[in-house]
This record gives C-alpha cells, sequence and structure tokens, in this order.
C-alpha cells in the first residue's frame, strides 16, 4: 500500500489548496519534506491522522487526546483546524478538508486500483463529513461496515498508528521504559501490532460476563452490600482517573516548557556564535573536565614544589652531601672498626696463646707480641687520622638514605618532571579559556538586552519544569497508594462474591465463559511466547546494522511475564547491559530497531511518516540510518527533517540514491504552502531564503 497523493485545504497553517504527489519509482523509495520549525511539519502529520481517524485520533497518541483535551474537546478543536486568515476573512463557505488517495491496497473480493479518503468540517454549520470512493466510486462495502471500521480493518487500526506516524525524538520513550506501567505500554503496543489486542479484549468481555453471571439472583441484603463495594471501587477509579489526568496535563506542559527552553537556548546561541545546542552541551562537559584535571594538575604541581626549597640551595646541598658522607664514614665506620678491632685483638690473643706450644725463647715471644700490640696501635691511629673535622649533623642511617634519594631525585627527574606539568597547566589554561569563551559567546553577551530576556525566560521555564516535576512525582506517589487502595477493595469484592449462589440456568453458561477464559488466556500466552523469539531476532539484525561500535550489543532478549513486557540488551558475555549507559544517540538507534522490529511484525504494508528523523545521531550512526533503516523499514518513506540542522548536505548526498520526491515548505506572511522541487535543488532552493535560521 502507498500514498499516491495528499491534499490539504486551509488547514490551519495552510491557506487554500496544496497538493503533493508522493508516486516514485519503486528503487527510490523515500520521500523529503523540509521546512523551518513553525512552517507546518509537525501540522502536515496531524491533518494526515485526523483525515483517517477523525474524532477517534485521540486513541491514536496520548499527543492528540491531550490537544483535543485542552481544546476543550472535540468539537472545540475541529475550531481551531481552520486556518485564520480564512476564518477571519467574510467567505460564503469556511471549510477545511483533508484527502488522501492510497494505491496498491488490497481490499478482500474487491479489486481495486486506488482509494480516495476525504474528511471535511464546515465551520459555518459545524458538520464533519467523510467520504470514502474506491476507483472512483462509492462501494457498498464502506456503507455497510461504516467509514471508521473500513479504515481500521482495510487502511491502518488505529492502535498503532504511532508506529507509522511518528516523532523519532518521542519514541525513544518508548525504548527507555523503565517503570512496571512503562513496561505495561511496551506490553500494549506489542500486542497491538501483533494483533493480539482483539483477543484481549474478548478476554475482558468474557470476565464482564462472569461477573455479571455471578451477580443474578443475589438477595437483596446482599444486593445492597455488593452496591456499596461497587461504588467505593467506582470513586476509587474515578481518583486514579483524575489522577492519570493531572499526570497528564503536567506531562504535557513539561514537554512544551522543555521545547520553549530548549527554543530560547537555541535564540541564545544565535546571538552568539551560532553553535548548535548539542555543541554547547560537549562543550560545557568539555569545560567540566577540563576544571577536574586543572585541580590534579595543581595538586601535582603542589606535591613538586615542596621540593623546591631544596633545589633551590644548589651548591649548598652538595656541600652538604660531603659533610655527611665524612661524617658517616666516621660515625658508621668507627662501629665497623670498633667490631673489626675486637676481632683483631681476640685474633691477637688467640694468636700469642699459640705461641706458647712453638717452644721459642722468650726473647723472641715478647718480639712478637710487641709486633702484635704495635700494628694494632698504628691501625687505630690511622682511622682516627682519616677525619680532621667535628660532627655537626649526626644524621641517622635512615635520614642519610632518605636525603640521599631526594637529592638523586632532584638532580635526575626533577627538572623534567616540573617542565611536564607546567606545559600540562599551560595546556590545560588555554583549553580551558577557549572553552569558557565560546559557551560564553554561546550564550551571547551580558550586555545584550535581548539575549537578558531570553536568558530570564529561560530561567522562568526551567524552574516551572522543576516545580511541575516535583508536583508530578507527587501525584505518582498519590497514585500508588489509590491502586493499592483499589486492589484491596477488588479483593474484598472478589471473595464476597465468592458466597454468590448462581441462578440455575446460568450455571452451564458460566462453565462454558470460563472454558472459553482459559483457552483465550492460552491462545494470548502461545502467541507471545511464539513471536517473542522473531521479535528478538529483528531487533538484534536492526541493531548490528545500525550501530558503528559492532558486536556492541551482542544479542537480544525478549521478557515477558503476564501483561509486562520487557527487552534487554546483552554483551558478548551475555551480561545484561545498561540502557541508562547508553549514549542518547544510542538509545535512539536502539528505539530506531525497536521500531522496525515492530512494523515488520505488525505485517502491515503502509507508508511510514518520521518527524525529526536525525536527532540525536552522531555522524557515524546517522550514515547508518540513512542508508540502512529509511531504505528498508517501508516500501513508502516520508521523512521531515530540519535542513542543515538535523540533515547536512553531506548526509543528503548519501539519502539521494534513495530519494525519489522533494518539497519545500515556505511560508508568506505566516501562511504556508508546499513547493515540489527536483531532488539536485532542494538545497540551493533552500539557501535562497532570507535569514534563513536551522532552528
Amino acid at each position: 500500500m502507498k500514498i499516491e497523493k495528499i491534499k490539504l485545504n486551509n488547514f490551519r497553517i495552510y491557506k487554500g489548496s496544496n497538493e503533493i504527489d508522493l508516486r516514485n519509482k519503486r528503487q527510490k523509495n523515500i520521500s523529503l519534506i523540509a521546512g523551518k520549525n513553525g512552517f507546518g511539519k509537525t501540522t502536515f502529520l496531524t491533518s494526515l491522522i485526523w483525515c483517517f481517524y477523525g474524532k477517534l485520533m485521540a486513541q491514536v497518541e496520548d499527543k492528540y487526546k491531550q490537544d483535543i483535551r485542552n481544546a476543550g474537546g472535540y468539537d472545540a478543536y475541529l475550531n481551531t483546524l481552520l486556518n485564520r486568515t480564512v476564518r477571519d476573512q467574510n467567505a460564503e463557505t469556511h471549510i477545511l478538508s483533508v484527502e488522501i488517495i492510497l494505491e496498491d491496497l488490497l481490499i478482500p473480493s474487491i479489486p481495486c486500483k486506488t482509494v480516495s479518503i476525504k474528511r471535511s468540517y464546515n465551520f459555518d454549520s459545524g458538520k464533519e463529513d467523510i467520504n470514502i470512493l474506491i476507483d472512483g466510486d462509492e462501494n457498498e462495502l464502506t456503507k455497510s461496515v461504516g467509514y471508521e471500521v473500513f479504515i481500521n480493518d482495510f487502511i491502518l487500526p488505529r492502535e498503532i498508528a504511532k508506529f507509522f506516524f511518528f516523532d523519532a525524538e518521542k519514541i525513544v520513550s518508548l525504548a527507555e521504559a523503565k517503570s512496571k506501567n512503562e513496561l505495561r505500554s511496551l506490553s500494549r503496543a506489542y500486542s497491538e501490532v501483533l494483533g493480539i489486542k482483539k483477543y484481549e479484549e474478548l478476554k475482558k468481555n468474557l470476565d464482564s460476563l462472569l461477573v455479571k453471571l455471578k451477580r443474578r439472583g443475589v438477595s437483596e441484603l446482599q444486593q445492597e452490600k455488593l452496591t456499596e463495594l461497587l461504588n467505593v471501587e467506582t470513586e476509587l477509579e474515578k481518583s486514579i482517573a483524575h489522577n492519570e489526568d493531572k499526570q497528564l496535563d503536567l506531562e504535557a506542559q513539561v514537554s512544551l516548557l522543555k521545547a520553549k527552553s530548549d527554543s530560547l537556548q537555541e535564540k541564545l546561541i544565535r546571538e552568539g556564535n551560532s553553535i548548535t545546542l548539542e555543541q554547547l552541551k560537549e562543550l560545557k562537559v568539555r569545560r567540566d573536565e577540563l576544571k577536574e584535571e586543572a585541580k590534579n594538575i595543581k595538586s601535582s604541581l603542589k606535591d613538586l614544589l615542596d621540593l623546591t626549597p631544596l633545589v633551590i640551595a644548589g651548591k649548598h646541598l652538595n656541600k652538604l652531601k660531603e659533610q655527611l658522607d665524612k661524617e658517616s664514614n666516621e660515625l658508621y665506620g668507627a662501629i665497623n672498626d670498633k667490631l673489626l678491632s675486637k676481632e683483631l685483638e681476640s685474633f691477637s690473643q688467640k694468636l700469642i696463646k699459640s705461641l706458647t706450644s712453638l717452644n721459642l725463647a722468650t726473647s723472641a715471644k715478647k718480639d712478637i707480641e710487641q709486633k702484635i700490640e704495635d700494628t694494632l696501635k698504628q691501625h687505630h691511629a690511622q682511622k682516627k687520622s682519616d677525619f680532621s673535622g667535628e660532627i655537626l649533623l649526626e644524621f641517622s642511617e635512615e635520614k642519610f638514605r632518605e636525603f640521599e634519594a631526594i637529592l638523586a631525585n632532584i638532580k635526575t627527574t626533577f627538572l623534567s618532571q616540573f617542565n611536564s606539568i607546567v606545559q600540562k597547566e599551560r595546556t590545560n589554561k588555554a583549553l580551558l579559556s577557549r572553552a569558557n569563551g565560546k559557551i560564553k559567546q554561546a550564550e551571547a553577551r551580558k550586555d545584550n538586552h535581548l539575549a537578558k530576556q531570553f536568558r530570564e525566560e529561560k530561567v522562568q521555564a526551567d524552574q516551572k519544569v522543576r516545580a511541575f516535576e516535583e508536583e508530578k512525582n507527587k501525584l505518582f506517589e498519590e497514585l500508588g497508594a489509590l491502586k493499592m487502595k483499589l486492589a484491596s477493595h477488588k479483593k474484598v469484592r472478589v471473595e464476597y462474591e465468592k458466597n454468590f449462589n448462581l441462578v440455575e440456568t446460568d450455571k452451564k453458561k458460566y462453565k462454558v465463559t470460563q472454558e472459553l477464559l482459559t483457552k483465550i488466556n492460552n491462545v494470548i500466552i502461545k502467541i507471545k511466547e511464539e513471536k517473542k523469539y522473531s521479535l528478538q531476532k529483528s531487533i538484534s539484525l536492526g541493531l548490528n546494522k545500525l550501530m558503528h561500535k559492532k558486536q556492541f550489543i551482542h544479542n537480544v532478549r525478549v521478557n515477558i511475564i503476564e501483561d509486562v513486557m520487557d527487552i534487554d540488551l546483552l554483551d558478548l558475555n551475555g551480561n545484561i547491559i545498561d540502557k541508562d549507559s547508553l549514549s542518547k544517540g544510542e538509545q535512539q538507534l536502539y528505539a530506531t530497531a525497536l521500531l522496525k522490529a515492530l512494523v515488520d511484525e505488525s505485517g502491515i504494508k503502509f507508508p511510514v511518516f518520521i518527524d525529526s528523523p536525525l536527532q540525536k545521531f552522531d555522524k557515524y550512526h546517522s550514515q547508518n540510518i540513512i542508508q540502512e533503516f529509511y531504505p528498508s523499514i517501508s516500501e513508502q518513506v516520508v521523512l521531515f527533517p530540519l535542513l542543515e540542522k538535523e540533515l547536512s548536505e553531506k548526509e543528503y548526498e548519501l539519502l539521494k540514491p534513495n530519494l525519489g520526491k522533494t518539497f519545500l515548505i515556505e511560508n508568506e506572511e505566516g501562511v504556508s504552502h508546499l513547493k515540489a522541487l527536483p531532488v539536485n535543488n532542494l538545497f540551493k532552493e533552500f539557501k535562497k531564503e532570507k535569514n534563513v535560521y536551522t532552528y
């Protein structure tokens, strides 16, 4: 299935008639619609969702549900869709419409070439119409099943539409699921894609039937008690719904405020040196790293400077060494001489004793003894004459050895270490100064009144974000308490209902319903178990294609426990990789691979529309996304990038082999229109615009 044409008429910023033809050659399956922020990229996607689903668009994504709620209901929301200029004009009719023409659509038993879906709204009459034509004519099938059912069953189920119309940034939230509620959302998405939802809805209906059968024939007193228990449950459910709605409102406000903060940051950047927000973040990280490095350098320098007085001493240290050498020889040499003298005296005494055995004459014996004594005296006198000075320092042997080591270090390594640290300090200082300068330039000078205004607005927005997030956390805690209370009441009610006696005629129905319920449960479990392996394989293949760090994520494991689904990323050793350790770009790659796997598992052939397609990706991953992901995700792909910010000319060249059609959203005096351009002329035309800012 492909989209042949899209026609917009007076839809919000698109005044009058706007038509684009998306038919491409088979090998060139990508179309690109580019335009600055505020020119209508998101509006274009909204128009398609509205055309297909009308008031049921709230079931597609929380964003639309929130928009409708904020407008004051669907009827009020419709009034916001008409182009303002047209609405303010005194025209005969104020009509908006969106028409989508599809081709290659397979409808069982009905051969067709094209299907046209046109939804319109008359602002004056307050009437909404939808018209579906098959090959230009009305068909009994669409009338008999109803237009909404036809679109849901034969075009695209609204439960999974968000996987075909998505913001590349927002899809990351699907991959970042951590809490049980978030994991349940992932499981619901998985169920919707696999077509399990219809079985789960049947399961709910059977559960309801069991409850109804149980409650028939109860006594008046039992009914009164049951009503009381059910009323408590109803009130708790209302409180839970109210809490969840408030959280959704806060999430929407936080999202808007964060977008405003980012926009103000980008305005600050433009007032400075026009670096990107991502580059500014990188600069700040680098600045903090340099500051930490500076601390380490100072610490090393301080340790080295403790030796500086010794270095300055210079020649005096050498004299000190000479004195210590002499004292060492005297003090520690004397000890050794004393020990040696004792040994010599002992030896001489033994020698003299041994002379008695030689029968020498008394005179000869006395001469020998005298010679030994004179030799010993001469030895002692020689040792005393070797040191002529006095003992000044009297270092212990340990202190002497320590001094020798310090002196050796000074003579050999001090200078090289000192020069190295000084050079590091100079380099660090220069880099830190450069980083701080760039940051200051990026955030604009303080004397710039416009920058000052932006800065103040950003601070206020950030403060509100923190306040809303704190409130949301409190609501989340309250929600947990309410759910626990509800679960407790339900348990009491279920136990109470066990005492009810079934009416005889309902016993058989109850038994059959229970059997069906068991079978449905088994079917759901079987489908999930069978499909999870193909999902694992699809995600793993997608990651290997997209990641530039090959084998970083070696395998994928899908875990399904009751209504909770979680996905583990495994390394080469089978260890779980913490998803928080992934960079923002890697997280989006994982989300992208998950999205493609879900689309593949759905088995539905429908065009894929991607807003902000390259947000958060670095140049390596962008190349893989362009060459591997976009051409393969669907037979027809429509991208909505911000030129030069998200999609550079270099990346555009990589896209060209698969690029069939390009369109530029132009805006004059607040009114947008779509302009078809040759593929080679897109950037040329884009650069011709005055005051082009890539934001």
